[in-house]
């Protein structure tokens, strides 16, 4: 098992954790994917986790097939799709699952397709597809904003404790976030891709923020001794500062594009 399938195997390892501390993702973001491929279009999601896509991509009329190398987490979206009978999910790698005989009218990666093998990702994406399906790929980014006073101190406990934190580090503001269509191009499988942008703000107490990064992979592969120390430092942080509840930004972005044929 190389780094990246290391990374992306943690997610497994408290998958009630992770559903209840992931957060979603904007609705905008649904209507202009159904807008793209129509109510009703068969759709796979790659990594579904424990559904935050999938259940709205369910809600909206997609027959979805959704893959999860996780066990765990994708029983635990089986029963959030428990009322969809167009959903299915398929306890498979995205790299290693046979693709069907009949393509896809949209293949989607919400905050999972960075976890892919770069060989395969945009290739095996193509052929999945019917000739003009869509590939959608969802990243969420932390950004300036929300409680920023708190965000600049703990990076201090990073410093502190996690050595592969540089110092100084600073969040970005919402236009330093690239719109970045290079791997669409370099595929030569694609359209110029389009991309919406959605930003939005959610509220933690200390536990729920805690919890959100324990759903992380780089602090769930921290040593147990510096990452209980990082943690009670966020913590001290959160309660002696804050009262017990800060608010963080997020950068929502959806690259949308057509495959070629």
């Amino acid at each position: 098992m190389n780094d990246r399938e290391r990374m992306r195997s943690v997610f497994a390892e408290d998958a009630d954790l992770y559903d209840r501390c992931r957060p979603g993702y904007p609705a905008q973001l649904f209507d202009v994917l159904t807008a793209a491929v129509g109510e009703g279009a068969r759709v796979l999601e790659i990594g579904c986790g424990t559904g935050q896509a999938t259940v709205p991509l369910a809600a909206r009329g997609f027959a979805v097939t959704a893959l999860e190398p996780g066990e765990e987490l994708a029983e635990i979206a089986r029963r959030h799709l428990a009322d969809y009978v167009s959903a299915r999910v398929v306890v498979a790698a995205f790299e290693e699952w046979p693709l069907p005989r009949v393509g896809f009218d949209l293949v989607v990666a919400a905050t999972s397709f960075h976890w892919l093998d770069p060989a395969v990702r945009m290739v095996k994406a193509a052929d999945a597809l019917r000739s003009r399906g869509a590939l959608a790929l969802v990243s969420t980014h932390h950004i300036a904003g929300g409680s920023d006073e708190f965000f600049a101190q703990v990076q201090q406990c990073y410093e502190r404790f996690d050595p592969h934190i540089e110092p100084g580090q600073r969040l970005p503001v919402a236009d330093e976030v690239p719109e970045d269509p290079a791997e669409f191009h370099r595929s030569a499988r694609f359209s110029p891709p389009e991309f919406h942008r959605y930003e939005w703000e959610a509220r933690y107490t200390t536990d729920q923020y805690l919890g959100l990064l324990m759903t992380y992979s780089g602090h769930r592969v921290m040593s147990s001794p510096a990452r209980d120390r990082l943690l009670d430092c966020i913590g001290q942080r959160i309660d002696g500062d804050h009262g017990g509840v800060i608010t963080k930004r997020y950068l929502t972005q959806l690259a949308l594009a057509k495959r070629f044929g």
